[in-house]
């Protein structure tokens, strides 16, 4: 079947998105669906036939379901292939496979699919050299090293059940969230949630969402009591359906706990050192690192900022479930490298879910921006480079480099740890032309926070 065969239709269907009209003619259907039946043919056994004798009327009988079904897969992904193809499409992800599982396949008759895409916007760059650019002084301040070691004493802590919570102790229950229709969302066995500490401002999170009064509304209750949190779902929420809901979300506490720091001499003895001194050596090598990490972090946003500042792009004032995941998985991988703790993670993606529209489409432009500008620079990745931030991010959060990257697979987001080494890439690239000024780490939050104002 060629692509000449079918009868193509693009339109605009709002920023970043284009609706594909394709009308394959019967005279493809029928050929493809011949095709199908003359290799199942081949190869079925039915009761009574040698394999490749059974009569048509039978195998049509027996196989027109699965002859349909085969049929239309191959019929709809090389049309929608060809389509993208032939109209120079820029497309973001594939399309569900709910958009071609409903379309009906009947010989004689030609196939008619519609569905929308999400797509690269056309936009033009701007310079991307001598971008004026401020470096930040990398010194570790006074205190950081004693709350690190605090921080890795937490982490190897061991628990102690409690009969009644107290501000930042833990409660491991059940959590089932619904809407104001009764319709249920999430329902989790062993949700953990924490109380929010008595220095705190009393927000807190629970299923990933962040909620301003939860001091308030959790209160402490003890294992087998059930707690009813109230919450507007977050703008931002990668699951559409929640966005703007009046939630509830019901909570059963099954145990009730407090983290006990480890003794750093637990600490000492687990990492193999020596000392109370060799600890601390390796905490300020470790932290040194990081801080160079967020050194370059910083000059990278700055010319991240920059380019959106700069670049004139046509982009839905809301972002689809898509868009959103894709704004929470480059927020979570970056807080990965930067090695940030795993709880402060999931704090950091309820705030993104909770921010504004405008902040998220923000998101959204830098990834247009990049991945334009890491074009126009002819930027690659290759696997050492891949393998060298999985080795990093392993180091952070105290892992073996195979594991993390299991985890990575397993979980999809190996994509989005390519497209955020080729976005480092591309800034580093943008740094080395850069106009840059070294400045004290005051100097710099100072001019920072002038700039925001």
């Amino acid at each position: 079947m060629s692509s000449q065969s079918n009868q193509v239709k693009i339109e605009d269907a709002g920023p970043c998105r284009k609706k594909i009209s394709i009308e394959i003619p019967s005279s493809a259907v029928d050929e493809t669906i011949q095709e199908s039946y003359a290799t199942v043919a081949h190869e079925a056994s039915l009761p009574g036939f040698r394999k490749g004798r059974a009569p048509k009327r039978l195998i049509e009988k027996r196989f027109g379901g699965y002859v349909r079904n085969e049929a239309r897969g191959r019929l709809l992904s090389q049309a929608y292939q060809d389509a993208v193809e032939s109209n120079n499409l820029k497309v973001l992800g594939q399309p569900p496979a709910s958009a071609f599982e409903n379309v009906e396949v009947e010989p004689g008759k030609p196939i008619k699919l519609e569905l929308e895409v999400e797509v690269m916007p056309e936009f033009e760059l701007p310079e991307l050299k001598g971008i004026k650019v401020l470096k930040p002084d990398s010194t570790l301040p006074e205190g950081l090293i004693d709350e690190e070691i605090k921080k890795i004493c937490v982490n190897e802590g061991t628990l102690e059940d409690r009969e009644s919570p107290e501000p930042g102790d833990y409660l491991m229950g059940k959590a089932v969230m619904t809407d104001a229709d009764g319709t249920e969302h999430y329902n989790i066995d062993g949700a953990v949630v924490q109380i929010p500490p008595a220095d705190g401002d009393g927000s807190g999170m629970i299923l990933g969402v962040l909620v301003a009064d939860f001091a308030k509304q959790i209160g402490t209750p003890k294992a087998e009591d059930e707690v009813t949190v109230k919450v507007t779902g977050p703008e931002n929420h990668e699951v559409e359906a929640i966005r703007g809901k009046a939630l509830t979300i019901t909570y059963s506490v099954a145990n009730v706990y407090k983290i006990i720091p480890a003794p750093i001499a637990d600490i000492v003895a687990k990492y193999g050192l020596a000392s109370d001194e060799q600890l601390r050596e390796m905490v300020t090598s470790r932290l040194q690192q990081r801080a160079d990490v967020q050194q370059q972090g910083v000059m990278r946003q700055q010319v991240a900022k920059h380019l959106a500042d700069n670049t004139k792009i046509d982009l839905p004032e809301g972002l689809t479930s898509q868009q959103a995941a894709r704004n929470l998985e480059r927020r979570r991988m970056e807080l990965m490298y930067r090695g940030v703790d795993q709880r402060e993670i999931e704090t950091h993606m309820a705030e993104l879910r909770a921010a504004s529209a405008d902040s998220a489409v923000r998101e959204l432009k830098q990834l247009f921006i990049l991945n334009k500008a890491a074009e126009q620079l002819d930027v690659k990745v290759d696997e050492q480079e891949l393998n060298a931030q999985i080795v990093r991010i392993a180091a952070e959060q105290g892992q073996r480099p195979e594991a993390v990257r299991d985890s990575l697979i397993k979980n999809g987001q190996i994509q989005t740890l390519f497209q955020q080494v080729r976005e480092h890439k591309t800034m580093d690239a943008i740094l080395a032309d850069a106009v840059v000024e070294e400045v004290s780490a005051d100097e710099f939050n100072k001019r920072m926070k002038d700039a925001a104002d």
